[in-house]
C-alpha cells in the first residue's frame, strides 16, 4: 500500500456559478493599466551581433530546425534590435489615452554573454536596453521588464545543464544577473517580472523536449528545472526587496501561465477532483510555494511519491525544499502575473507508462478543448471567454486575493491572414468583458491587462506560421514593416476610453 494517500485534500464545493450575460457594459477603474507585450528572442533578431552570446533558442533552432514547423529561427525576427524607433512608433500610436505600459524581456546572453557575470558584461547589449527604456519613458510609456523569457545563455546549459543544476550555480548566476539589471535599470524600471511561464521552461524545455534546450526527462528533469527556477525567483525577489526597493520604489513578481480547467462532468466528484489536481500540478506547482505555503501542493508531493513507490524509485523525483528555503519562497511576489489564453475539459485518468512515471501520468488527470468551442490557428487554443473569469475567481480564493496583472492574453491567426482580424477583435471583446465582470461582480483585484502581442513575431515551435500580433509584420521585407490590424484600432479605442463597448 502506498504511504501517500489522496484523502481530504481537495475541496469539493463548487463555485457559485458566475452570471453569463453576453456583455457587461461599464467602466474599468481609472487606475487600470493597459499594455501590450513582446519577448526578446521573438522580436529582436541580431542574434550574434555586438558581442551577444548564444542562447539555448539560438542553438535549438540552428541544430534542430525540424522541431520548428516552418524550419525558421529568430535570427532576424522583427529586427527590433535595429528598429527601436519603429517599435516606439507603433506603441505610441497604440497608446491612445491609456495604453500606458509596454512589457518586454531582457536577453540574458545579450547582457552577459556566458551567463556568468565574472566573465564580463556586453556593453552594447546593456546600451540597447538603456536606449529602449529611455525612449519608452520619453514617450510616456512605462516599461514592464521580464528578466527571463526562456532564452538562457547556452554556456550555462553546456557547463551546468541549465535549470537542471541542483548545486546552486544556476541560482547564483541568475541572482548576479538580476542584481546587475536592478542596479543598471531600476532607477527607471518600476515593474519587474522574474520569470515568464516557468511551467513552459520546465515541461516543454526539460520534460518533453519540445522547446529549447530540448532535454527529454519527463519524469525527473521537469521537476528539477522547476525547483531551480523557484529558488532563483526567490533569490531575485529578496535581492530587490532588501537592496533596491526602498530607493527604487518598484514592484517585483512572477508571471504564471494557466488554462482554466473545467470538469467534464460538473456533478461528478471524480471529475471535480481531477480538475483540481490539474490546477495544482500546473498553477499550484509554482503558485503554492510563492503565494502560500512555501512548498509544493500536497497533492503533487503525495502523487509523485505514490508513483515513485509503485516503480520502486527511492530517490526524490520531486526535490524537497529545506525549511529555510520554504521560508525564503513564501510571499515572494508583489502581484500575480497571469498569462491566459484558453480552457480545457478535464477527466480523471490513471495510467502507468512502461518507461516509468512522467509528469503527465503523475497528476492522474487528462484534458483538452471542446470541439464545440471556436478554434484558432493554434491547435491548443480554443475561444472560451468565461474561462478567464472562472480562473480569476479561483486565483482570488486560492491565493489570498492577490493583486493580479493579466500579462498575456490573445489569439492566433494563420500566416496568410490579412489585416481584417475580426477573430482577434471578437476575442478581445469577449475576454476583456469577462475580466470586467470579474472586477465588478466578483471583486477580483485585477489591476491591468496586457494584449499579446504588440506585433507578429517568432512563435517558438510554430515559427512564423502563426500570428498573434496587433500589427502585421512582413517577414520577407528587410525593413520588417509593421502595419496595424483592425484589432490595433479596437484595442486602442477600448483602452483609451476605459469603457467596455462594442466595436
Amino acid at each position: 500500500m502506498p504511504r501517500y494517500r489522496f484523502k481530504d485534500m481537495i475541496s469539493t464545493s463548487k463555485f457559485t456559478e458566475p452570471s453569463h450575460e453576453i456583455f457587461y457594459y461599464g467602466d474599468f477603474p481609472n487606475t487600470f493599466a493597459w499594455g501590450t507585450t513582446s519577448s526578446a528572442y521573438q522580436i529582436e533578431g541580431g542574434w550574434n551581433e555586438d558581442g551577444k552570446g548564444v542562447s539555448i533558442w539560438d542553438e535549438f533552432t540552428h541544430k534542430l530546425q525540424s522541431q520548428i514547423s516552418d524550419g525558421s529561427s529568430g535570427n532576424a525576427a522583427c529586427d527590433s534590435y535595429h528598429r527601436i524607433d519603429q517599435d516606439i512608433k507603433i506603441i505610441k500610436e497604440l497608446r491612445g489615452i491609456s495604453v500606458g505600459y509596454y512589457r518586454f524581456s531582457l536577453s540574458w546572453p545579450r547582457i552577459i554573454p556566458t551567463g556568468e557575470i565574472n566573465d564580463g558584461i556586453n556593453q552594447p547589449g546593456v546600451d540597447y536596453y538603456n536606449n529602449l527604456i529611455d525612449e519608452l519613458l520619453a514617450n510616456n510609456i512605462q516599461p514592464m521588464v521580464t528578466l527571463y523569457h526562456w532564452d538562457l545563455p547556452q554556456a550555462l546549459q553546456d557547463k551546468y545543464e541549465g535549470w537542471l543544476d541542483q548545486s546552486g550555480i544556476i541560482v547564483k548566476a541568475f541572482a548576479d544577473y538580476t542584481d546587475f539589471c536592478f542596479k543598471t535599470y531600476g532607477d527607471r524600471v518600476k515593474f519587474w517580472i522574474t520569470f515568464n511561464e516557468p511551467f513552459i521552461t520546465a515541461q516543454l524545455g526539460y520534460g518533453v523536449a519540445a522547446f529549447a534546450p530540448g532535454h527529454y526527462s519527463p519524469g525527473e528533469g521537469v521537476y528539477y528545472a522547476a525547483h531551480s527556477i523557484i529558488k532563483s525567483h526567490a533569490q531575485a525577489y529578496h535581492i530587490y526587496n532588501n537592496t533596491y526597493r526602498e530607493s527604487q520604489k518598484g514592484q517585483i513578481g512572477i508571471t504564471l501561465n494557466t488554462n482554466w480547467v473545467e470538469p467534464m462532468t460538473t456533478t461528478d466528484l471524480d471529475h471535480i477532483e481531477a480538475s483540481q489536481r490539474s490546477l495544482a500540478f500546473s498553477t499550484g506547482w509554482f503558485a503554492e510555494p510563492i503565494f502560500n505555503s512555501g512548498d509544493y501542493p500536497d497533492v503533487m508531493i503525495w502523487n509523485v511519491g505514490n508513483r515513485s513507490e509503485y516503480y520502486n524509485i527511492t530517490y526524490d523525483r520531486l526535490p524537497k525544499f529545506t525549511e529555510e528555503e520554504k521560508e525564503l519562497n513564501k510571499g515572494t511576489s508583489d502581484f500575480f502575473g497571469l498569462n491566459h489564453y484558453t480552457s480545457n475539459l478535464i477527466v480523471p485518468c490513471s495510467y502507468y507508462p512502461e518507461e516509468g512515471p512522467t509528469y503527465d501520468s503523475d497528476q492522474e488527470a487528462c484534458g483538452d478543448g471542446c470541439a464545440e468551442w471556436p478554434p484558432s490557428a493554434s491547435s491548443w487554443l480554443y475561444q472560451v471567454p468565461w474561462g478567464i473569469r472562472k480562473l480569476l475567481i479561483w486565483i482570488k480564493r486560492t491565493y489570498g486575493d492577490p493583486v493580479i496583472y493579466i500579462t498575456e492574453n490573445g489569439i492566433s491567426e494563420h500566416f496568410s491572414d490579412g489585416l481584417d482580424d475580426d477573430i482577434r477583435v471578437n476575442y478581445y471583446k469577449n475576454y476583456i468583458d469577462e475580466v470586467l465582470k470579474a472586477i465588478k461582480e466578483d471583486d477580483v483585484n485585477v489591476k491591468g491587462y496586457t494584449a499579446w502581442s504588440l506585433m507578429d513575431n517568432f512563435e517558438w515551435a510554430e515559427g512564423y506560421s502563426e500570428r498573434f500580433g496587433l500589427h502585421w509584420v512582413n517577414f520577407t521585407d528587410p525593413e520588417r514593416t509593421r502595419i496595424p490590424k483592425k484589432s490595433a484600432s479596437y484595442y486602442r479605442s477600448l483602452a483609451g476610453s476605459g469603457t467596455y463597448v462594442r466595436p
